[in-house]
């Protein structure tokens, strides 16, 4: 190589890796400059499309540029947390992330083409809903306590049901299972509607159920015992939480909006700040508790964080037990 070059090219280098720096912060300075895509795990009109649709709605009045929801169901939110893992780190590729892809995917699927806990970064929490305990009317029981009690003289067990196997109300039974020491045997019904269908039938005895179960618990068709969260339920606030009566039991339904890992920390940053204004707007929170999606959950991102970290140990711990796996 000539004298010249070997002078030059040391300078050469430390000129492109400072242009590509002003590049790229005046990229992360403009953003966002184009329409940001919010990937849905599940179809139209559930919970979490609902709850994307609303936080993107007023996020991107916020943000000047639309933000465009793709619903790419499949394997439990699995198939859009793999599309937004393997997306470019721009902030233009986002993810509602339900709570079951970091909970309870990990240890349900004996494989999956993605880490979630490694190849998704938390932006925010955005929503969180809790499940309304729910028995049928014939069952002699009026209080959480005398269910319980109930449930460990009941021979053969009675049954509840679920939205299917792997689902939070599945795994949030069994937590409570363990917690208070009761037997039930587990029948997984094909969704909420199915299941609260068996329960009014009387096909099965209890249930956990979300916002979908609230009209029928408000008519006295079935009877809630308590609700899983930590505190008690706007809707029905007469309802105690299991926590009051049997303390260190919580349960609660999360929805939060992920990034791909490698995601530049000012627009982490800048989106963080921008969705905490969103969830502190009377009309989000409105429309969220009207949906039956849940609230406004507001949290910083290390106590997200510790949120999720938890949660999985938890749940991954009753996986194993009961020993369910999907290959």
């Amino acid at each position: 190589m000539p004298v010249f070059m070997r002078l030059i090219l040391p300078a050469l280098l430390l000129l492109a890796a400072a242009s590509g720096m002003v590049q790229a912060q005046t990229q992360t300075q403009a953003y966002p400059n184009r329409p940001i895509r919010m990937f849905v795990g599940f179809p139209p009109g559930g919970a979490a499309d609902i709850v994307a649709r609303v936080v993107a709605n007023a996020l991107s009045a916020r943000l000047g540029q639309p933000i465009v929801i793709e619903n790419k169901a499949g394997t439990g939110g699995s198939a859009a947390g793999d599309a937004v893992a393997k997306a470019d780190p721009d902030g233009y590729t986002l993810l509602h992330g339900p709570d079951n892809l970091f909970l309870v995917n990990p240890h349900l699927y004996a494989r999956m083409p993605f880490d979630p806990l490694k190849d998704l970064v938390p932006v925010s929490s955005l929503a969180a809903n809790q499940l309304y305990l729910a028995v049928h009317p014939s069952v002699a029981a009026n209080s959480l306590r005398e269910f319980v009690e109930l449930s460990k003289k009941t021979a053969p067990p009675m049954f509840y049901a679920s939205i299917g196997n792997g689902s939070m109300h599945h795994i949030g039974m069994e937590i409570l299972k363990r917690h208070v020491g009761m037997d039930l045997t587990h029948v997984p019904y094909r969704g909420g509607g199915p299941a609260g269908i068996g329960l009014l039938a009387g096909e099965i005895q209890a249930m956990f159920g979300g916002g979908s179960v609230v009209p029928m618990i408000q008519s006295g068709k079935i009877r809630a015992l308590a609700v899983s969260g930590a505190k008690r339920s706007t809707l029905i606030p007469d309802l105690p939480t299991i926590g009051e009566i049997y303390p260190g039991y919580e349960v609660l339904i999360w929805h939060g909006m992920f990034a791909p890992a490698a995601t530049p920390k000012p627009i982490l940053d800048k989106l963080r700040a921008e969705v905490a204004a969103v969830l502190q707007q009377p009309d989000v929170r409105d429309r969220l508790i009207a949906s039956g999606s849940g609230e406004p959950y507001v949290t910083t991102p290390e106590q997200f964080q510790a949120r999720i970290r938890g949660d999985n140990e938890t749940f991954g711990k009753v996986i194993r037990e009961i020993g369910l796996k999907v290959e």
